[in-house]
């Protein structure tokens, strides 16, 4: 048997997030919290910094939502759970 007829040992790690379907992470408008709480929010539970949570908080105030991140699905839902945990709306859609 030669090295090219043998198959590869199989892997137990994680699959890569790049491997996964893409989800993408949405903040909705919210008229209950003021501006600045939204965006310390998102830096508190988010990988965004101050300026990148800024421009997510006054899309989604002035469209309605914004994407606050694409990943895949269960990251997805642990972010959108950890912003909802602020008393924020957000939700994840599948992306295309």
């Amino acid at each position: 048997m030669t090295t090219s007829d043998t198959k590869p040992a199989p892997t137990t790690e994680d699959p890569k997030s790049d491997q996964l379907p893409p989800f993408r992470v949405l903040l909705h408008n919210d008229d209950h919290h003021d501006m600045l709480y939204v965006v310390e929010s998102l830096v508190e539970v988010t990988p965004l910094v101050y300026k990148m949570a800024a421009r997510v908080m006054l899309e989604a105030h002035m469209r309605g939502a914004s994407l606050v991140m694409t990943t895949h699905k269960e990251r997805a839902e642990f972010y959108r759970d950890r912003i909802r945990a602020k008393g924020l709306i957000a939700s994840i859609e599948a992306s295309e």
